[in-house]
């Protein structure tokens, strides 16, 4: 007596192809040194963000509740020496880790989707459409990304959507030529014809066969400007376009220098808001260097 096996349906088999496809970047990911390095800090600096109420409590940013006496050194009470307020420095860091990174993040995501979707369809809809759009991504590729951010966040009220907004929309431009090349090359391909043989329409073809092919490049490009986002939060908030309200690395920075932490050498309020943007920073652009390498093996450094 035989018995039938029941072959899997479609959504088993993109199921299986699916998972298939992650365990073989992986693989090939874990090859990367500097993007293991890059991920790990990036976990370490995710898991501080997450728990910190648990580490350091709400009450940490509380002018009124300091703690300690204003601009104390380093020392076995506060590992980090505190503020012009007597507030816990390594509390205030562990804390504005998560203003940093959410911003970061959201901005990051917001420039990806803007330059994608202009992106996509310049490069699927050519013609005057295209020209247009990449007249205006050029102007915005010629004017100066932070003088643009300062320009938005210091006519919009100053709070953490307004941060995300000044540097999202002013970051676009380079991830928007990228999809458009990538698109481009795209709808060169056969399966491009055939779709459109068939009746498929634009949204169809952009969103079922240009997207997905083009998801790659977006992922690398979206880790690698989280780094650039994260250092203009840093900017905007020491400039003091930021959120006041809020703690953050580039606060911190912003409060140092308006306390005279430069002139008066008290380096542990500089300092250790200085090394954590620089490490977050550094570890974005590990791992999206190392996105880049394993879904582009052309772009990679033979070893």
């Amino acid at each position: 007596m035989t018995t039938t096996e029941t072959a899997p349906g479609p959504r088993a088999l993109a199921r299986q192809r699916r998972r298939a496809s992650v365990a073989r970047f992986w693989r090939q990911y874990r090859s990367e040194r500097a993007g293991l390095y890059g991920l790990t800090a990036l976990s370490l600096c995710a898991l501080l963000a997450l728990f910190a109420p648990l580490f350091v409590g709400s009450d940490v940013s509380s002018v009124t509740q300091a703690p300690g006496r204003p601009m104390q050194s380093p020392s076995a009470e506060f590992p980090l020496g505190t503020d012009q307020f007597g507030r816990d420095l390594l509390g205030l860091v562990i804390w504005g880790s998560r203003v940093s990174l959410l911003v970061g993040l959201l901005a990051a995501v917001l420039s990806v989707a803007i330059g994608t979707l202009i992106g996509v369809t310049a490069g699927h809809f050519k013609g005057w459409y295209a020209t247009v759009m990449m007249r205006i991504t050029d102007w915005f590729l010629v004017m100066p990304t932070l003088v643009l951010a300062i320009a938005l966040a210091t006519v919009m009220s100053r709070s953490l959507t307004t941060t995300v907004v000044a540097i999202g929309v002013t970051t676009w431009p380079t991830t928007a030529r990228l999809v458009r090349a990538q698109t481009l090359a795209v709808e060169t391909r056969p399966y491009i014809e055939r779709a459109q043989a068939l009746g498929g329409g634009h949204w169809h073809i952009m969103s079922r066969h240009v997207l997905p092919n083009v998801m790659p490049l977006v992922l690398a490009q979206t880790t690698l400007i989280i780094s650039s986002a994260i250092l203009a939060e840093a900017t905007l908030a020491f400039l003091g376009l930021g959120d006041p309200t809020v703690v953050s690395w580039g606060g911190l920075l912003q409060d140092a220098r308006e306390a005279g932490a430069v002139s008066a050498g008290d380096w542990w309020y500089l300092v250790p808001p200085g090394i954590a943007i620089a490490v977050v920073a550094l570890a974005f652009t590990l791992c999206g260097r190392a996105v880049e390498s394993v879904l582009n093996p052309r772009l990679g450094v033979s070893r």
